[in-house]
Order: structure tokens, then sequence, then C-alpha cells
């Protein structure tokens, strides 16, 4: 499990000077922005950290396969967004991803790993189509997607990191329990923003 953390954090670190090599300067500006866009807003924050919450109690392939689906197919949303394609109740639909990864934390539901992909790829096109529509003017849309991947990755990273070390042995039921409050804290925080997005309609 830790070479495989490694193996991706060493990937991660790689691809923005890949991205950069040969477009110059000038796409840093998207990177910064597509990195910016998945940290500064709550509702993709707490709903990435618990997606790597629940795929860390999972355990076993889920580790991998739920962030990485969650990834590549937030990329493709982010390509719906940029072409300027209609996505209806996309708010709700990020709000509502907060909400269920929340409650599927906070009641540990043992889902069968194909499951948990196809839960991690139907709000990631929401996330995903919101980056998009964000795309600055003049940026790089290559290094802006490169950019809310990874940030996203990390984010991903964070919540399998603590899901892993409040579930080690030294942790104990404390540990667990401390997790799953975690999780009903995001999801109230949901219910929020799903508030939120409604009224706004």
């Amino acid at each position: 499990m830790k070479t495989a953390l490694r193996s991706v954090l060493v990937s991660l670190a790689l691809l923005p000077g890949a991205a950069f090599a040969h477009t110059g300067a000038g796409h840093a500006h998207g990177f910064v922005q597509g990195f910016a866009h998945p940290i500064g807003g709550l509702d993709h924050l707490l709903a990435m950290v618990a997606v790597g919450l629940f795929a860390a109690y999972l355990g076993g392939r889920a580790l991998r396969l739920v962030p990485t689906t969650f990834v590549g197919v937030m990329a493709l949303g982010g390509l719906l967004g940029v072409s300027g394609a209609a996505l209806p109740y996309v708010e709700l639909g990020i709000a509502l991803s907060v909400v269920v990864f929340g409650l599927l934390v906070a009641l540990r539901w043992n889902f069968p790993v194909a499951g948990a992909m196809a839960i991690a790829g139907v709000f990631a096109v929401f996330h995903g189509y919101a980056h998009g529509t964000e795309l600055p003017e003049n940026a790089s849309g290559l290094a802006y997607g490169i950019g809310f991947m990874i940030a996203t990755a990390l984010l991903h990273l964070a919540g399998i990191a603590i899901g892993l070390a409040f579930a080690s042995p030294g942790a104990g039921n404390l540990g667990r329990r401390l997790v799953q409050t975690g999780g009903g804290a995001i999801a109230l925080a949901g219910v929020v923003i799903a508030a939120q997005a409604i009224i706004s309609f």
C-alpha cells in the first residue's frame, strides 16, 4: 500500500512539469487556477476528502479504483463543461455528493467495488462540469484540467490517509468513531449546501 501511494504521489509531482515543458510558463496561470478550484470551494473540498475516507474504509481494490474512477470521470465532465453543453442541476448534484459521501462514511455502508465506482462516477460528472465551466479566459485548458485533477487526487489521498490512520490498530474503536462522526458532519454540511442550491433556483 505504501509503495502504491508513493508511486501515485511521484506521478502527480511530475505531471505539472510535463505539462509545461513544451508549452511555456504562460500556462502556469491555468494550472494554478485549476489547482485552486477544488480546494477553494467548500463543497468540492468536503466531497473529495469524503471520497478518500469512503475508499479507505472499503479497503482493498477500492483504495485505488474509487478515487481513480472519480478523477477520470471528472475529467470527462470537465470537457463537457468546457464544451458549453447543458447539464441541469449541477450545484444541487455537487451538494448531494457531499451528503451522500458523508453518509457513506458515517454509516460505513459496505458497497461492492463496482457499486462504489458507479456512485463516484455519477457525482464526478457534476464536479468536473463545474470545474470546466470555470475555465479562465486565455488560460490553457490542458494546464487547467491537470491542475484540478491533481488537486482532486491530493484531496482523495488526504482522505485515504486520514481514514487509514484512524482505522489502524493503534487508533482502536475511537478512531473509527471519529471518522464516522466526521462523515456525519460532512453530510450535514452537504444538507446546508443543498438547501442553498435549492433556494437559488
